[in-house]
């Protein structure tokens, strides 16, 4: 019997759906390591065979680990292990970059591109006068055509004076224009998301995600990029290096 077999036998002596107990150890699986990100799982025709079981109960495991992230299904391919980012908080770095360092290709989907007056929380984060004109940015950001986060970004006028200019990368564009970040201040915390998130993030309502407010700033100490992101917490790990003082 072969390893995957073993591993997604089923336990007859479990009174839960089959398709239930064929998607938790599947997700066991995912979680414990056994796959790895970007591997395909075996097809519903595959597990409909191996667990004898009919392809509609395989359909129906798959469809779980679809809702919960952990699996991506891409069009006349098959189903692949959705893509994990792990962000180390001591560097400063664009969402394209940590993709790109990690193998995976980076996207966006621009949902608005404006510019407005800013708010009084922007105008505080930032150290804008009243009635100042900001650029607002706000979009999904994909890793190869997978959802992981929602991004609303704010930047002074005299930086960003046509927002429509910006690409998949708000820092390569900074970078062109000589006005990329050299530090930031970071913030995260735990959410639950709204309807209106989830939709957009493509998660179950209320799921939690991890909400980050960043401030960044130029060399010069002016405040250059506020940025409030929304991530699928089933697709994000934040690691951070700490020493023992002396």
């Amino acid at each position: 019997m072969s390893q995957t077999s073993v591993a997604l036998k089923v336990d007859l002596n479990d009174n839960s759906p089959l398709y239930m107990q064929i998607a938790r150890k599947l997700s066991d699986d995912v979680r414990n390591g056994r796959y790895q990100v970007d591997q395909a799982l075996p097809s519903e025709r595959s597990l409909s065979e191996l667990l004898d079981v009919s392809r509609v109960t395989a359909r129906k495991a798959i469809d779980q680990l679809v809702e919960q992230g952990l699996v991506v299904r891409r069009r006349g391919s098959g189903n692949y292990i959705a893509p994990r980012i792990e962000q180390p908080l001591s560097n400063l770095s664009s969402f394209s970059e940590q993709l790109q360092q990690r193998g995976y290709r980076p996207g966006s989907r621009w949902l608005k591109r404006d510019v407005v007056i800013a708010s009084s929380d922007e105008q505080l984060s930032l150290g804008l006068a009243q009635n100042t004109k900001v650029a607002r940015l706000e979009r999904l950001r994909l890793a190869d055509d997978v959802v992981m986060a929602y991004e609303v970004s704010v930047l002074p006028f005299s930086v960003v004076p046509d927002p429509g200019a910006v690409g998949d990368s708000l820092y390569t564009y900074l970078s062109s224009i000589r006005k990329a970040p050299v530090r930031a201040l970071q913030h995260i915390r735990a959410m639950n998301a709204t309807d209106v998130l989830a939709k957009q993030l493509g998660i179950p309502d209320g799921q939690a995600v991890l909400f980050i407010t960043r401030i960044a700033y130029l060399e010069s100490g002016e405040a250059v990029e506020l940025t409030h992101s929304y991530c699928r917490s089933d697709h994000y790990d934040f690691v951070a290096e700490m020493r023992r003082a002396p």
